[in-house]
């Protein structure tokens, strides 16, 4: 297995509990992460929502994992998941102000595993 698919998996395995620290058991984890109150099912909602989508991300990147096929484009996902969501955080500290340690864990995470996934995309295009 290259690295390129090492990285993937890396990332899948990186993903996946935070998908279901968002979206198994909302009104559990998020208060005790994030002193965040769940006192709707449309919080619920929306928090089992992100869980699909952290959760089908992570299977493309499986699938790039598995698949030569695919592994370019899941790169390209990963690098655009990542950058997307320290985009997010970025934007959230400057309006917002100051996150949680865990959040600026997050923060640091998604942007290196961004700009990693650039160095193994330029790699694998040359």
């Amino acid at each position: 297995m290259n690295k390129h698919k090492i990285f993937l998996l890396l990332a899948t395995a990186g993903l996946i509990p935070i998908a279901l620290s968002y979206g198994l058991a909302p009104k559990v984890s998020l208060p005790f992460l994030f002193d965040l109150n769940v006192d709707s099912i449309e919080v619920t909602h929306i928090f089992r929502a992100v869980m699909g989508l952290y959760l089908a991300t992570a299977a493309y990147w499986v699938m790039g994992a598995l698949s030569e096929k695919h592994t370019r484009g899941a790169l390209i996902n990963l690098i655009i998941f990542m950058f997307g969501l320290a985009s997010g955080r970025i934007l959230s500290i400057v309006v917002d102000g100051n996150p949680n340690g865990v959040l600026w864990l997050y923060l640091l995470l998604e942007f290196g595993f961004g700009v990693f996934g650039l160095m193994l995309l330029k790699d694998k295009t040359e």
